[in-house]
């Protein structure tokens, strides 16, 4: 596999295509960011941007990842918590790539704050206001923002800020779930006004949740924590949508862009341990092979739920949990 297809396995859209391919030939080492804000505790959803941070590490990319503390706060995190949730973000995120078996030595981990307040940067933000309508901003957050219905112009800003990082970041991309793509084309459009030059964006799809919706650091029915103990897994996978024969859930999906891929790049096989009277032990060396037993009604649910709570805890044993637990409780009190 190449650099270009490496860099572009496992996403849903990328805009600026053909100005990456150019890229990857042009620049030895560019420069890719992501912007996480520090809201409700990391979950296991966001092993799909973590592989593929991996993945662009490994095809050269010099990886920033941006904790946007004050995009939190626009989306109301109290004040007085953001920098206890920047610590915690900036040390499980490495410590999970770790546990990827990536290298995050070519990660630089940045705090919104640090250079969001400066002169030239909010200079730019006015500048942008400006151009940007109150519909065009509303539109753009909408999917990302919690703007209910009675939006607080806080909400507007979020997208503007978004948008105007990329270029004091110095990045050559932005990376962000294609839950982002609005605010993506907002950057495009709006750094052409401010002379500025657009950037390549890359979306990677989001994962469902395992009772059937997005998941979410807000809901823990939907998400696995990554300092959830072995049993916790268990339960909760156990507990997950997942009709026999039915590709439309979250453990599927979960097999498909995560699991899979970790085997993949192992180059190991997805084991699924049942006795011999349903089939006995079947070994599946891609996401194709599982998917057409279990359409088939080979492969049951609950023994494909048992062997995937045994690979998320084989990843999360990895982690430093004592460490990141003792920083999760200051930043989450």
């Amino acid at each position: 596999m190449n650099k270009f297809e490496l860099a572009i396995r496992n996403t849903a859209e990328i805009i600026g295509e053909e100005d990456l391919k150019k890229l990857l030939k042009s620049k030895k080492k560019p420069c890719v960011y992501i912007g996480t804000a520090p809201t409700g505790r990391p979950h296991v959803g966001y092993l799909i941007w973590l592989l593929k941070l991996s993945d662009l590490l490994k095809a050269g990319f010099y990886v920033k990842v941006l904790i946007a503390d004050l995009h939190a706060l626009l989306d109301g995190t109290p004040y007085e918590v953001l920098e206890n949730r920047y610590k915690y973000y900036s040390a499980i995120i490495p410590e999970v790539i770790k546990a990827l078996g990536g290298n995050p030595e070519n990660m630089e981990f940045i705090k919104g704050s640090d250079f969001e307040l400066k002169g030239d940067y909010m200079k730019d933000l006015l500048r942008m206001a400006t151009n940007v309508s109150v519909r065009d901003s509303m539109k753009a957050a909408s999917d990302v923002v919690k703007l209910g219905d009675n939006p607080k112009l806080a909400g507007l800003i979020y997208p503007l800020m978004q948008a105007l990082d990329e270029e004091y970041l110095k990045a050559d991309m932005q990376l962000g779930g294609n839950d982002q793509r609005k605010i993506f084309v907002l950057a495009r459009e709006q750094h052409l006004k401010l002379g500025y030059k657009p950037r390549i964006e890359m979306m990677t799809p989001i994962l469902r949740g395992l009772a059937g919706k997005k998941m979410s650091a807000s809901d823990p029915n939907t998400k696995i924590d990554f300092l959830d103990d072995e049993e916790t897994v268990k339960k909760k996978i156990n507990k997950a949508d997942c009709l026999e024969g039915d590709l439309d859930n979250g453990v599927m999906e979960f097999m498909k862009y995560i699991v899979m891929v970790i085997k993949s790049d192992n180059k190991e096989k997805f084991r699924v341990e049942r006795p011999e009277k349903f089939g006995g032990n079947v070994e599946y060396g891609n996401y194709g092979e599982l998917e057409k037993d279990f359409v088939a009604k080979k492969l049951h649910p609950m023994d494909l739920k048992i062997a995937l709570s045994k690979e998320i805890n084989l990843v999360l044993g990895r982690i430093d949990k004592k460490k990141m637990e003792r920083l999760a409780k200051i930043a989450y009190k």
